[in-house]
């Protein structure tokens, strides 16, 4: 539950930075190599279980589109015309997305602890986000691109509810590698008309060296490490988590972009740290 943010926090600084492969390819491409690398691991599992697939395709194109087509290509798309601070604030609201839809359709339960512990989640990304100025939020404005960013934000909160709650016959990481598939099956037919507008992305050193570390970070091992936390602890409690995400970027963006720490980090932290203990401790005898 610690690390996912952390290798989510990845593509975040590659989608505000990668400006060199059009979003749509960077989705395809990162999908479609970590597809083949978890391949390696199970692509006999997942033969010997195709009958289970064929049961289950709807799932799985629909949690493709929800977690490889809008959470990759909307957010490179969205992390090109708004700025950082604007993606933190709307992403907060990503957990907030997935306690409720657990708690509505599903009937997840929520104590007050846990709503407690969501509060102070809140208020420590917050005060991230307007890095301890509350003038700040007098002054953030909007552009097109947040549209981007608020569709992928609840599509990660419908596609995480999703994962914990519809019934499959795969194991976590067999299932993974299907829905990376219904991701990719999803993609071709938008980058291919990306490819005919814009152009086809270029196939030098820096782009496939941009693909490989998306694929292989915030792809396989950020969408295994949540789909395992999923299954162990809920969608509801394994969201909170993803609160981590801002304070992990701060700290990934000091030695690669030269943006140094401050004070508001080290106190957004001592609120996020505390809040998502309480909120995923459950009331003795639970």
């Amino acid at each position: 539950m610690l690390l996912c943010p952390a290798l989510f926090a990845v593509n975040q600084l590659g989608a505000r930075y990668v400006d060199y492969v059009p979003p749509y390819a960077l989705a395809l491409g990162r999908w479609l190599c970590a597809l083949v690398l978890l391949l390696l691991f199970v692509g006999g599992r997942l033969w010997r279980q195709r009958a289970a697939v064929r049961r289950e395709w709807r799932d799985l194109l629909v949690l493709g589109a929800l977690g490889m087509w809008v959470c990759g290509a909307f957010v490179y798309i969205g992390g090109r015309t708004t700025t950082a601070t604007n993606i933190g604030l709307i992403y907060a609201a990503s957990p907030v997305v997935v306690v409720g839809v657990a708690a509505l359709a599903y009937g997840e339960r929520l104590w007050p602890r846990q709503l407690a512990g969501i509060a102070l989640c809140l208020l420590g990304v917050l005060w991230v986000i307007i890095k301890g100025d509350p003038t700040r939020l007098l002054t953030v404005s909007f552009t097109a691109g947040d549209l981007w960013i608020a569709v992928a934000s609840a599509s990660w909160g419908l596609y995480s509810v999703l994962l914990r709650h519809r019934p499959s016959g795969l194991d976590p990481t067999t299932r993974l590698a299907a829905i990376m598939a219904g991701g990719v099956a999803v993609l071709l037919p938008t980058a291919a008309i990306e490819a005919a507008f814009v152009g086809a992305p270029p196939l030098d050193a820096r782009s496939l060296a941009t693909v490989l570390v998306l694929a292989v970070v915030p792809g396989v091992g950020a969408y295994g490490a949540y789909s395992y936390a999923l299954a162990v602890l809920g969608a509801a409690r394994t969201a909170i988590g993803m609160y981590l995400g801002p304070i992990y970027t701060g700290l990934m963006a000091w030695p690669l972009l030269g943006e140094t720490p401050a004070s508001y980090h080290i106190a957004g932290a001592l609120l996020v740290l505390p809040g998502i203990f309480l909120a995923t401790r459950l009331p003795p005898g639970r």
